[in-house]
């Protein structure tokens, strides 16, 4: 009987994950339409005559869709109400590695005179992969909670050393 509801715990885990993961998906790619507009008006119309115009046009419009689907995903696909500050600086932590790295690797390849949307396209794969791994294990996972059963034992167990040491 306890194998039983081990297996159905695990079932549903593996059902939320999955479904944790369309959704991200879902909202992944809205954010997705927010970055490549703004990268396309930036890119084409506003950012035409400096240097580097992918690195700045990359870094904007990340801004902007990283804003978009934080949102959206602690709200509906992790549920998460906990302390938003710090859901905040872990994501900022995970953008503190791949911005830089992202607009290193863009600007090299736009430097190679690869097309600026291949380059964004690779880079947002690149980027939606890993940012859900972080999302889900680190940002919003949950917290392990001890079944009420192991807590109460331990409070006995606690009970019974305290009564034990005043006798």
């Amino acid at each position: 009987m306890e194998q039983t509801t081990q297996e159905n715990k695990h079932k549903e885990e593996k059902n939320k994950t999955i479904w944790q993961a369309v959704k991200f998906t879902l909202f992944s790619i809205s954010a997705g339409v927010v970055q490549v507009l703004s990268f396309t008006v930036l890119n084409e119309w506003i950012i035409r005559d400096i240097g580097q115009k992918y690195g700045w046009s990359y870094f904007i419009s990340l801004i902007l869709s990283v804003l978009w689907n934080f949102t959206f995903n602690r709200k509906f696909t992790f549920k998460s109400a906990n302390n938003i500050p710090i859901a905040m600086l872990e994501v900022l932590a995970y953008y503190a590695v791949f911005t830089p790295l992202s607009i290193w690797w863009g600007v090299a390849l736009e430097s190679a005179h690869w097309n600026e949307y291949i380059i964004l396209g690779l880079t947002m794969i690149v980027n939606f992969i890993t940012e859900f791994l972080w999302s889900k294990y680190v940002v919003f996972r949950e917290k392990k909670v001890e079944p009420e059963n192991k807590v109460e034992s331990k409070e006995e167990t606690n009970s019974q050393q305290n009564l034990q040491s005043e006798n």
